[in-house]
């Protein structure tokens, strides 16, 4: 049973508490004049991450939201490969609220990654969780359990979400999506009832099974070959966007792909080197670098 609290404030990480951590968040948003930024893959590099938000003007140097009615995406894998994942997820646990509070959005999308520590798939686990397992003689998974703050936050969230015309998520939408007739709500509900194992019907377990799979939304790497899928034009036309923005698959820089309409946001932030932001200013794309430079992508 979850434990009414109002503050979290421990190990020197602060966050204020909801009432209600279930709520759904949209799957579609219109927007008119908003800023938009999008990141993906940031993988426990906490650094890299706030310094990208901070040169951005997305927060002001202590993490405190400035973006105002702006529109912060992460399209997956804050967990695994880095030392600093609770500390990302409680650092955007307190965003989210904030940008609310400012008029603007946090858009948390789940990746692979974290569906890969919410069922109990813990190889990618960096050697300090491995650590806190032991001491803790508990697993990642049980840490995020439906019970937890954290885990029931998480299983609120989103695989796809649309902004306008643009659709942002963690892999992609495999074309054969289009002949099972499901609209980006359908994708997000089963996709979340599935995760949190709630009862479906036969057909629509099947579906969610799919969703789940490796050419589901958190799996898809098909827009990573040289020809584009089979179907794709099929695929823009049936969900009615003009760009896909995914992570996922690593690349030295955002590019984009399949004449500008797929861009890549997967900057290769894991390695903690280096790592860029996606920046939309009305019909202007850039790419946003970690010493605050900017420069035109479209």
């Amino acid at each position: 049973m979850l434990i009414p609290r109002t503050q979290f404030n421990e190990c020197g990480l602060k966050a204020n508490i909801p009432k209600n951590l279930s709520v759904i968040p949209p799957h579609s948003v219109e927007l008119t004049k908003a800023k938009i930024a999008a990141i993906s893959d940031i993988h426990g590099q906490i650094d890299i991450f706030k310094t990208l938000l901070a040169k951005h003007a997305i927060t002001d140097k202590t993490g405190n939201w400035i973006f105002n009615d702006g529109h912060l995406v992460i399209t997956g894998d804050i967990f695994d490969r880095g030392d600093n994942v609770t500390e990302i997820l409680w650092f955007l646990f307190e965003l989210e609220q904030q940008a609310e509070l400012s008029g603007g959005k946090l858009h948390l999308l789940l990746g692979n990654h974290e569906v890969m520590v919410l069922t109990n798939d813990l190889r990618y686990l960096s050697d300090k969780y491995l650590h806190v397992e032991k001491l803790l003689n508990q697993s990642m998974t049980e840490l995020y359990a439906p019970t937890s703050i954290l885990g029931t936050w998480l299983r609120s969230k989103n695989v796809v979400l649309k902004l306008n015309d643009m659709v942002f998520l963690h892999g992609g939408l495999h074309p054969e999506l289009v002949d099972k007739s499901l609209s980006l709500a359908d994708i997000n509900q089963l996709f979340r009832l599935y995760l949190s194992e709630k009862s479906l019907s036969e057909v629509d377990k099947n579906i969610a099974e799919y969703l789940h799979g490796i050419d589901g939304p958190i799996w898809y790497r098909g827009y990573f070959n040289e020809e584009q899928p089979i179907g794709f034009a099929k695929l823009i036309a049936h969900f009615n966007v003009s760009k896909f923005i995914v992570g996922h698959t690593s690349q030295e820089q955002i590019e984009t792909r399949y004449k500008d309409k797929v861009i890549a946001i997967d900057s290769s932030i894991k390695y903690g080197n280096n790592g860029e932001i996606l920046l939309i200013e009305g019909d202007k794309f850039y790419r946003g670098l970690l010493n605050g430079q900017k420069i035109q992508l479209l």
